[in-house]
């Protein structure tokens, strides 16, 4: 509000009344707005809207007699009419081969109004003539050229029939031996020889198939009484050592329990100034308050007249990398 009350002195800054007095109107009708809390959006309230059913067919919004009686333009009929099925009559519901590079057959059915070829089609349809330099000796099937050839057996000359093999041709016809160590696999149910099956089994294999025995009792109770030596013995000086337990280290302090009972000068104690001071919490301007003060973030001039030590400004430096 400082900053309007110092326009209150009409005389230093304007010469006209009137110019001052539109200026501290518009100063007031923007405080006023300023002051005004802003309304929430209508998309962030969860009980606005209209209370529709799921599952109908009923609109969100509900329309308007005027749209309901306003008649289509011109363009809105064209945009409405639906497009035209051209795969009627003979072209209705035609074979996938048509669309294929590989269809069964290449004739088209030709329509009844369809007149003799031109010149033009004439010349496209004669196929593609062999160059000057070609010779009839360079005529091969056709099959030869394609992925799918009809055959794949062509005529073997006469000295390739008759020709001997070679050692190196031999070689190379020979299958890939096996591995030295390769084993064949053995069959599911193994076969015992004749011997296995007619053979006797030792003494050594008797005594080790005979079952262990286990007696049936009487067996000696759990507790069994000591003797009257075991009770007398005395421990030696070893023993007497490692029974006694570990010490704790010097300074060790029990842990104290959960909850332990306040010291009556504890509760006679009174704070001291500097304590109160400290928990005394800082109160700081609203933003309310602060928006309107021109000088809230106004730096300081000692802060202004400071000098960077050397220290900061090293830091400050980037890495070279």
């Amino acid at each position: 509000m400082s900053a309007y009350l110092e326009f209150s002195q009409g005389d230093k800054y304007f010469d006209d009344q009137v110019e001052f007095e539109q200026i501290r109107q518009c100063g007031r009708e923007r405080l006023q707005q300023l002051s005004r809390p802003k309304e929430p959006k209508v998309e962030w309230w969860t009980n606005v809207g209209p209370n529709v059913m799921w599952g109908t067919q009923e609109m969100l919004w509900p329309i308007t007699q005027e749209a309901k009686d306003a008649t289509p333009t011109e363009r809105v009929v064209n945009l409405a009419t639906p497009k035209k099925n051209f795969q009627t009559g003979m072209h209705a519901g035609r074979p996938l081969f048509y669309y294929s590079c590989g269809r069964p057959s290449m004739i088209w059915e030709n329509k009844s109004n369809v007149k003799e070829a031109n010149t033009r089609v004439t010349d496209l349809s004669v196929p593609k003539q062999p160059s000057k330099e070609f010779t009839n000796q360079e005529i091969r099937p056709q099959y030869l050229f394609s992925c799918g050839r009809s055959s794949p057996i062509w005529t073997v000359q006469k000295g390739a029939l008759s020709a001997g093999d070679r050692p190196r041709t031999q070689s190379l016809a020979n299958p890939r031996p096996p591995h030295k160590e390769f084993q064949p696999s053995r069959q599911v149910e193994s076969i015992i020889p004749g011997g296995a099956l007619s053979a006797s089994a030792s003494e050594r294999i008797h005594t080790l198939a005979t079952p262990k025995e286990r007696p049936n009792g009487p067996f000696r109770p759990p507790q069994w009484p000591v003797t009257p030596g075991a009770r007398n013995a005395i421990s030696s000086t070893r023993c007497a050592d490692l029974a006694r337990p570990k010490a704790t280290v010097e300074g060790y302090q029990l842990p104290r329990d959960e909850m332990w009972p306040v010291t009556r000068a504890a509760k006679r104690g009174s704070a001291s100034g500097r304590i109160q001071e400290l928990c005394r919490p800082l109160v700081r301007a609203s933003m309310d308050h602060v928006q309107f003060n021109p000088d809230a973030f106004l730096v300081k001039e000692t802060a202004l007249k400071g000098q960077v030590p050397k220290r900061v400004e090293e830091l400050s430096q980037p890495i070279q990398r």
